[in-house]
């Protein structure tokens, strides 16, 4: 990779995150949220600059008090904002999280004139991706235009440019119009993608020709129960061109998939859990960080397993990622890589 590029832009959702104070209590029980900052790309982008990397977020934000509180944040972790517009006739959106470990988390999102969804390709071209060494895009992203079309177009740029894509499938059920669109959209894509991740649910709905075998209880939105042949959807996705797919299997680790070739297993590091979302954000975060260091792919997971499995031990996403002495030092603790 250039050495002259900047290191790393993520691609999608920004929201405001309110997190039950209660942990263990019902919903209905809640009596105070705190707030946090949320969105995959944006977690993924705070748990990259933590990390000590040079990070960019491309996301959109309204013009209201909570796109405020949003960059305010991100500029005090350090994450470039230069690339979000602000979109005058649209919402910060927002997200609302019961939790109940170690297994429920029901997720209320408000994101309808949601500001992110409003990023078009002019806001791409302002953000002159071919200038860094990662692209990173979301799932979600690709639910409506414009942001569907600004996704699109980021890749072109990205792949013409020598930029590795990496794609968070980010399924997130009640975002689409058809649950079906989301997996056309992931395999229209997904050539163009260096590298994929996500969690099993989410590779099966990629693949997904048939509603009813999609399950949501207790509305987890993050957590879908959805049957398939994991094996058939994971073959089906390498087949389309994507060279590497990362399957995230929660306490038991992430397992990395390549076409011809025996999947190989990469451990995690069990931790008592108390919320679940932003695990996955901490993972890729962690993963890029190995991947722009030259690290080999385990190691790279590895890393991300680290990360993953000290957030999942916090009440929130990004305001709780780890930074570089703490992971390295709790890698070394676990018996190192």
């Amino acid at each position: 990779m250039e050495k002259n590029k900047k290191e790393v832009i993520t691609l999608g959702r920004s929201c405001i995150d309110l997190y039950s104070q209660n942990v263990g209590s019902k919903f209905i029980d809640i009596k105070g949220f705190d707030a946090f900052v949320g969105g995959s790309p944006l977690n993924i982008a705070v748990a990259c600059s933590r990390l000590g990397l040079n990070s960019s977020l491309l996301t959109a934000v309204g013009k209201d008090k909570v796109g405020e509180f949003i960059i305010n944040f991100l500029k005090n972790e350090k994450v470039n904002t230069d690339c979000i517009p602000v979109k005058n006739k649209a919402r910060t959106s927002a997200a609302v999280l019961g939790i109940e470990p170690p297994d429920n988390f029901p997720l209320v999102f408000y994101r309808d004139n949601a500001a992110d969804s409003q990023l078009d390709i002019d806001d791409v071209i302002n953000a002159k991706i071919f200038n860094y060494k990662i692209l990173l895009i979301s799932g979600t992203a690709l639910n409506i235009d414009p942001s569907k079309s600004a996704t699109f177009f980021a890749v072109e740029i990205a792949k013409k440019n020598n930029v590795k894509v990496l794609m968070d499938l980010d399924f997130r059920a009640d975002q689409w119009h058809d649950i079906r669109s989301f997996g056309i959209m992931v395999r229209a894509i997904i050539s163009n993608v260096n590298i994929a991740i996500g969690t099993e649910e989410e590779i099966l709905a990629a693949t997904l020709d048939d509603s009813s075998k999609v399950t949501i209880k207790n509305q987890q939105i993050s957590s879908p129960e959805i049957k398939g042949n994991i094996e058939d959807s994971i073959d089906q996705l390498l087949s389309l061109g994507l060279e590497v797919l990362i399957v995230k299997r929660g306490e038991k680790g992430v397992s990395i998939y390549k076409s011809n070739s025996k999947p190989q297993d990469v451990p995690g590091f069990p931790v008592e859990i108390l919320n679940v979302l932003g695990a996955g954000d901490a993972f890729a975060g962690g993963f890029i960080y190995g991947i722009l260091k030259g690290w080999d792919l385990y190691k790279a997971c590895r890393m991300g397993n680290a990360s993953g499995a000290q957030v999942v031990t916090k009440r929130g996403c990004a305001n709780f990622m780890p930074r570089i002495d703490e992971s390295l030092k709790f890698i070394e603790s676990k018996g190192g890589f």
